[in-house]
């Protein structure tokens, strides 16, 4: 018996035609934006994480505030990180160990073509092999720099699979220019999915500060706590250390401290604001997509009184009458959740692949069955509730008079 109702509603929808799909567009740009919103979103908390690089979160990073530019940590700032606060921030109880490092831009040429990176340096010794743990950096290609090696460098994996503009990959072996001076590729690292390190050029401290002709101002110190329970408290150790050495009170700090996990939190509250915002819209989407059903239905009442007229009059009952519209609008509600379903997910996946070329990163779509489970049932039952009314008002139809109208 329900099978018929969903039959005539079928084909009474699809004898509206154009006044159907039109009711179905609020329905559909709500869902479209939800699904690919939630698509998109897990990609994008991936591509994000992704970017910083570090392997661990036992990690406090440390970099000197007041920049006035744009560029790497510790460009353009008034009173950069020095050997002072190294020190400093070394000899405290709950820091195991303290290294600076130096990150800035240089220019590559190689094969006629010129490009513009970053450059970061790796420090000798235990310090160097810190380093490498902490970023999770292995060869891809050749061998990491070693504490013996002068004039030779380590590239990220964009110069070897993408190319980085000069036409052809770079492979270890190679010599390229950087700020006109001679270096060896000695290797390539693993693709980290992190535009910053695929994009990276590593020498070592005492090569790239002659090369640029650095002092002992760092770009930033990264400081590993004694253990993961001791984080807050490094932290806060740490704050208190430098405040007193570059003399600034509470609230006036001239520098910043940061883990990768509270630098995740606040991105995450970005992401999670813009997907509030794009839920506010696809819910007044879906309003008005609501409103379009009860509107349409009430039109096909009207437009039906004598098919409602001869249908009682043959025996049909309030109730059977009440199930073909009400089945009717669900329907409509439910087409236009299986439409925005599917331009959702064709958004999303087409977002994730847009991402994951513009970062070099492997990121893959995300599809949640339940989600679109869900979302394909709330479509049904919005156009459900949508219909009630228009529903009642054509269940309690008089027969004599349906037939007359």
């Amino acid at each position: 018996m329900i099978q018929e109702y969903f039959k005539l509603a079928f084909k009474n929808l699809k004898h509206r035609g154009v006044r159907s799909w039109l009711t179905l567009l609020g329905i559909f740009v709500g869902v479209m934006a939800v699904v690919s919103l939630m698509s998109l979103g897990t990609a994008l908390q991936m591509a994000v994480s992704s970017q910083f690089g570090i392997s661990q979160t036992e990690l406090l990073t440390i970099q000197a505030g007041g920049a006035t530019s744009f560029g790497p940590p510790g460009e353009g700032v008034v009173d950069p990180l020095g050997e002072r606060e190294l020190k400093a921030i070394d000899g405290i109880s709950s820091v195991k160990r303290a290294v600076g490092r130096f990150i800035k831009p240089v220019k590559i040429e190689y094969n006629d073509y010129v490009a513009f990176s970053f450059a970061a340096d790796i420090p000798s010794g235990d310090d160097g092999d810190f380093v490498y743990e902490q970023m999770d950096i292995k060869p891809e290609k050749g061998r990491l720099l070693e504490d013996s090696d002068s004039g030779k460098v380590l590239l990220g994996y964009s110069f070897y699979k993408d190319k980085m503009g000069f036409n052809k990959p770079i492979l270890p072996g190679r010599n390229i220019l950087i700020n006109n001076e001679e270096f060896e590729v000695v290797g390539i690292m693993e693709k980290k999915g992190s535009f910053t390190i695929d994009n990276s050029v590593m020498l070592s401290t005492g090569d790239l500060k002659d090369l640029l002709e650095l002092e002992d101002e760092f770009s930033l110190i990264a400081a590993q706590p004694i253990s993961k329970d001791y984080i807050d408290r490094a932290k806060i150790q740490i704050e208190k250390e430098l405040r007193r050495i570059r003399d600034v009170e509470e609230g006036e700090e001239d520098f910043e401290i940061s883990t990768p996990d509270s630098a995740l939190d606040s991105l995450n509250g970005i992401l999670g604001g813009i997907k509030a915002f794009i839920a506010i819209v696809a819910g007044i989407s879906i309003l008005i997509g609501a409103l379009g059903i009860v509107n349409t239905m009430t039109t096909s009442v009207l437009e039906r009184k004598t098919d409602i007229g001869i249908m009682k009059s043959v025996g049909a009952r309030n109730e059977h009458i009440f199930l073909q519209f009400f089945i009717e609008s669900s329907l409509l509600g439910l087409v236009g959740g299986i439409v925005g379903t599917i331009f959702g997910l064709l958004i999303g996946i087409l977002g994730v692949a847009g991402l994951s070329n513009l970062l070099g990163a492997d990121i893959a779509p995300s599809i949640d069955m339940m989600l679109i489970f869900f979302t394909l049932v709330g479509s049904f039952i919005i156009g459900g509730l949508s219909g009630i009314v228009p529903a009642m008002n054509a269940a309690k139809q008089n027969p004599v008079d349906a037939l007359r109208g």
